[in-house]
C-alpha cells in the first residue's frame, strides 16, 4: 500500500507495507494469550494471597479473621471456587468470539503513523504567531532574534516554517525536494505514538469499565430482583478472599466483568497486545481488591483509594449500599455521593471479630467468658449480617452437638481447619480447595 501528501507545506507520508504480526510468543498466538494471561494472573495472584492465609505472614494486616471466613461466609471454598471456573469458562468462549471479528494484526505501518503525528505537529506550530501576538509579544521580532542561534526555535515560533529543511521524495515517479520534519517533531511524534496514546487509551479503558461496572453494580442493589436472583450470590461472601473476586452468578459475572472489559476494548480502539495488559491488570486489581488484607507494601492498594479497605466496606451488611465503585477509581462514588461516610469502622469491624470467635469456641465446645459492655459494645442488627446475631440457648447446645458429632465421623479434615483456628484469633486458613460448612 502507498500513500503521499501532495501538498508541499507538509513534509509527505511515507509509503508503508503492512506485514502479518509474528506472536509475541513463539507457540502461541496473541489471541489465545490474551485469554490465558488474565486467568493465569488470576490464580497466581490469588496463590500469593492463599499462601499468606496458610502460613499467617501478615496477620496485623487482615481485616478479617479465619474465625470470620467459617462462620460469616455462606458459601464454602468449592462452591466460591467451581462458579470462578464457570466464570473464567464463559470469558474465555466469548474472547474467543471477540476475536473473530477482529481484524489481523500486523505491521509496518509504524512510521506512517509517527509521521502522521508528526504534521499535526506542525500543524499546530500554526497557532503559535497568533498566541505570541494575543499575548503582546511580537513574533516576527522574536524569530530575528533566535534565527542564527537557535534556528529550530525560530521555525517554531515562525509558525513551523523550516525553509532549510528538505528531502528527495518521489511523487508520481519523478524524484522532487519537499519539506522535511526537524528531528525534534519526529521525537516528540514517536513519544505521542509509542506511550502517550496507548497511556491514554489504557487510562480511558479504565474509565469505561469504572462505569459500565459502577451503574450496573448500583442496579443490582437499587432493584430489589436484580439483587436477589443474581447480585446476592457475590455478596454470600460477607469476608472476601482473593480467588472469591470472581464469585458470580454466571450471569452477573458475564455482563458485569466480561462485557465490561470487552467494551472498553471496543471503544478505546486497543490493539490485541494492548488488551492483553489491559485484561490482566484488570484481572489483578479485581483480585486485589478483594483479597482480603491492606498490605502497606501493595502497590495497587497505594496508587488508588478504590482498595481491598475500600470495597471490603461494601461487604459488610452495614456499607453494603455504598463503596459501589470497581475495580480502579472512586470518581463516580464521590460524584453520586454513594461513599461510605459512617466515620471510622475499626469498632464494627473489632465486634465482628470477636462475635465470630465466640460462636466458634461455642460451636467446638469451648466455654467463652460473655463480652462486657466495657470491652466491646453489644452491636446492633445493622452493624452485623444475620450469621452474627446471636442464637438462642437452645440452638447454641444443639450446634454444639452437631460439631461433635460431625468431629466423630470421617470429616477429619473440617476438625483439623478447625483445630488450627483455635490456635488463635489469625490462625491459618484451609486449602483452596478445602470444603467448609455452610453456615
Amino acid at each position: 500500500m502507498t500513500t503521499a501528501n501532495l501538498s508541499y507545506e507538509l513534509p509527505p507520508l511515507p509509503e508503508y507495507t503492512l506485514h502479518p504480526l509474528p506472536p509475541l510468543v513463539s507457540w502461541i498466538p496473541d489471541t489465545y494469550l490474551t485469554l490465558a494471561l488474565p486467568v493465569i494472573a488470576y490464580w497466581a495472584v490469588s496463590l500469593f494471597f492463599h499462601i499468606i492465609d496458610v502460613y499467617d505472614l501478615f496477620p496485623q494486616y487482615r481485616l478479617h479473621t479465619p474465625a470470620e471466613v467459617l462462620k460469616r461466609n455462606h458459601v464454602s471454598r468449592w462452591e466460591v471456587f467451581r462458579d470462578v471456573i464457570i466464570q473464567q469458562i464463559i470469558q474465555t468462549i466469548f474472547g474467543i468470539a471477540l476475536a473473530l471479528i477482529d481484524e489481523e494484526a500486523t505491521y509496518g505501518r509504524e512510521e506512517y503513523n509517527i509521521a502522521w503525528y508528526a504534521q499535526k505537529i506542525r500543524l499546530a506550530q500554526r497557532a503559535i504567531p497568533i498566541v505570541l501576538a494575543a499575548v503582546g509579544l511580537n513574533p516576527s521580532a522574536l524569530v530575528t532574534k533566535y534565527s542564527v542561534t537557535q534556528p529550530m526555535l525560530a521555525g517554531a515560533l515562525a509558525g513551523g516554517r523550516y525553509p532549510w529543511l528538505t528531502q528527495m521524495f518521489v511523487i508520481a515517479g519523478e524524484q522532487t525536494f519537499v519539506p522535511k520534519f526537524a528531528p525534534w517533531e519526529l521525537r516528540m511524534a514517536r513519544t505521542l505514538y509509542t506511550l502517550f496514546i496507548p497511556a491514554l487509551q489504557f487510562l480511558l479503558g479504565m474509565l469505561v469499565v469504572d462505569t459500565w461496572q459502577y451503574f450496573l453494580h448500583r442496579a443490582m442493589h437499587l432493584n430489589r430482583w436484580l439483587y436477589v436472583t443474581f447480585h446476592s450470590r457475590h455478596h454470600r461472601l460477607y469476608v472476601p478472599y482473593a480467588y472469591g473476586a470472581l464469585y458470580n452468578h454466571p450471569f452477573e459475572g458475564f455482563l458485569l466483568d466480561t462485557l465490561g472489559t470487552g467494551f472498553a476494548y471496543l471503544v478505546t480502539g486497543m490493539t490485541v497486545r494492548q488488551s492483553m495488559w489491559f485484561f490482566t491488570c484488570s484481572t489483578i486489581k479485581t483480585v486485589d481488591d478483594h483479597c482480603g488484607y491492606s498490605l502497606p507494601f501493595d502497590p495497587l492498594q497505594l496508587i488508588t483509594s478504590n482498595n481491598a479497605g475500600y470495597h471490603d466496606i461494601h461487604h459488610q451488611s452495614w456499607g453494603i449500599k455504598t463503596n459501589f465503585s470497581q475495580p480502579f477509581f472512586t470518581v463516580w462514588d464521590r460524584f453520586c455521593n454513594t461513599m461510605w461516610k459512617g466515620g471510622d469502622v475499626a469498632a464494627r469491624y473489632e465486634k465482628s471479630r470477636c462475635y465470630a470467635q465466640q460462636q466458634l469456641d461455642q460451636d467446638n465446645g469451648i466455654e467463652t467468658k460473655a463480652l462486657s459492655a466495657d470491652s466491646v459494645a453489644t452491636p446492633s442488627a445493622t452493624e452485623l449480617d444475620e450469621t452474627m446475631i446471636p442464637q438462642p440457648m437452645s440452638a447454641r447446645r444443639s450446634t454444639r452437638k452437631k460439631a461433635s458429632s460431625i468431629s466423630q465421623s470421617s470429616a477429619g479434615n473440617w476438625k483439623g481447619l478447625r483445630d488450627k483456628v483455635n490456635e488463635s484469633l489469625h490462625g491459618k486458613g484451609g486449602t483452596i480447595l478445602g470444603v467448609e460448612r455452610n453456615y
